[in-house]
């Protein structure tokens, strides 16, 4: 039913950047680590945190790069190779500006749009697009000039709970996915509001 193997939350490294809106990815695994007793574990040999979680019967391998965003691929190729996970048996959770806070979409494939970790994975992945993505809301500053800025700095308290209730709904709905397949969790988690 469900063919995700491999859950990868994209961030930066670094406790400057722990509460930053492009570590959205990354609090999405914590989460799940916490929530399925997890510890993760720095592992050199893949360029990340890595860690392993049963969700109803099923292992989903979980990775946060500890590289720079812009290179994240080679975290997530260092894995998928080992363990040789196809391209379309990962999930990637990341900051989606194009979404407010408190909104979280499933989606399979697509580009990069001009997410500098997403643009990374593609290219180490041999131009495979077709992973899954879970695009986490973030909001947008309105302005292109402005887009660094934001993503690296933190997000009002509102907002932050905002993203931090659609980021639990979308742990939640791995449950669903895990049970029931991909589409399932889509709608559960695309009729969300925090």
């Amino acid at each position: 039913m469900n063919s995700i193997q491999m859950l990868v939350g994209l961030a930066n490294p670094g406790p400057e950047y722990a509460n930053t809106r492009h570590n959205a990815g990354a609090w999405f695994i914590k989460q799940i680590a916490a929530r399925y007793n997890c510890t993760l574990k720095h592992d050199p040999k893949y360029h990340g945190l890595t860690g392993k979680v049963i969700i109803q019967g099923q292992e989903f391998k979980l990775l946060i790069p500890t590289t720079y965003m812009n290179l994240s691929g080679k975290a997530v190729s260092s894995l998928a190779n080992f363990f040789k996970i196809p391209v379309e048996d990962i999930l990637v959770a990341h900051d989606e500006l194009d979404l407010d806070p408190g909104v979280a979409k499933l989606k399979k494939g697509g580009g990069h749009g001009g997410h500098n970790g997403l643009k990374d994975i593609i290219a180490k992945m041999a131009n495979q697009k077709d992973f899954m993505r879970l695009r986490i809301g973030v909001g947008h500053p309105g302005h292109r000039e402005m887009v660094t800025g934001w993503v690296l700095g933190k997000a009002a308290k509102e907002d932050q709970e905002k993203m931090d209730a659609a980021v639990d709904e979308a742990v939640r709905c791995m449950e669903i996915l895990a049970k029931d397949g991909v589409l399932k969790a889509q709608n559960r988690l695309h009729s969300f509001k925090p």
